[in-house]
């Protein structure tokens, strides 16, 4: 494999419900930074330079995605449920030594985030979402301008191997679909990190186990998020997202989030969906000012 992040060191992990991959690297306090669909721990690699010199950072691929093991769905889709997920990143941080840590996730990273929040206050000291509005509320508000912009949520839910099927037919072009669409400039990726994606993205087992996070999105995730209904984030919140992202063109972002946490700040980056990758100066100062504010 290319090594994106020259000087960090690749580790694997061991939790109670998966092996998880990632890179560590950088010196200060611990930073998490999770990924989202369907790329892998890559989508740091413009952004973990700049905020190297400030955190430790620990870099993962999900559960289900990249070089992390793929277990089989379980009932309801359990195990790719929101909270499965962030119990692997809380039990992975605990095996490097760290027991409270920073943590920003983009698009189903953060959701992972967001349930880490829910679920583990006492474990993360500030949270930073991108590009998302809550699993609950985007099900709830469903439009058909947004239905179109996200097709995927209801196309990779459906049982029978229908996507699974489909998309292993084509990955490169569903991943170039899925890609290009959401980006400002779908030329944004280079042609050596697309590869390294094509390569994760075509194995089969990626392509069930994202599935099954989809699916689980759309049922399992729906029942813990309707338990915790009216609880609120509890660490300090940064909110983050592409102004031509289909979620700041359809949403007012921060007041959504200001509704769900005690302390939320955000702002619009100049970017489509991919934030990381499309506007990385912008992106790592956002989150670099908030991490490191005291």
């Amino acid at each position: 494999m290319t090594d994106f992040f020259t000087g960090f060191a690749r580790r694997r992990i061991e939790t109670s419900g998966a092996a998880i991959h990632l890179v560590t690297g950088g010196s200060g306090p611990p930073l998490l930074l999770l990924h989202g669909y369907p790329e892998t721990h890559l989508m740091w690699r413009k952004v973990a330079p700049r905020l190297a010199r400030e955190f430790t950072l620990v870099i993962p691929d999900l559960r289900g995605y990249g070089e992390s093991s793929k277990p089989a769905a379980g009932a309801k889709f359990e195990n790719y449920s929101k909270r499965a997920l962030a119990r692997d990143q809380v039990e992975t941080m605990a095996g490097l030594g760290f027991e409270r840590f920073f943590v920003a996730g983009h698009d189903r990273g953060a959701r992972v985030a967001h349930r880490l929040a829910l679920d583990h206050p006492q474990r993360a000291l500030k949270v930073a979402l991108l590009d998302i509005v809550p699993t609950l509320y985007r099900f709830e508000t469903i439009d058909q301008k947004a239905a179109t912009q996200s097709f995927h949520w209801f196309f990779l839910i459906q049982g029978g191997g229908l996507p699974e099927r489909l998309i292993g037919a084509e990955p490169e072009f569903f991943l170039r679909h899925m890609m290009g669409a959401a980006a400002r400039d779908p030329n944004i990726i280079e042609a050596q990190a697309f590869a390294e994606y094509l390569r994760c993205f075509k194995n089969p087992e990626t392509i069930r186990a994202t599935c099954d996070d989809y699916r689980a999105a759309a049922g399992i995730d729906l029942e813990h998020d309707r338990a915790d209904k009216g609880r609120r984030i509890a660490p300090p919140l940064l909110v983050l997202w592409g102004d031509k992202s289909a979620q700041g063109s359809g949403y007012d972002v921060l007041s959504v989030w200001r509704e769900r946490a005690e302390n939320a700040r955000g702002e619009a980056i100049r970017s489509g969906h991919f934030l990381p990758e499309e506007a990385p100066e912008e992106t790592g100062r956002a989150l670099r000012d908030f991490f490191a504010a005291h």
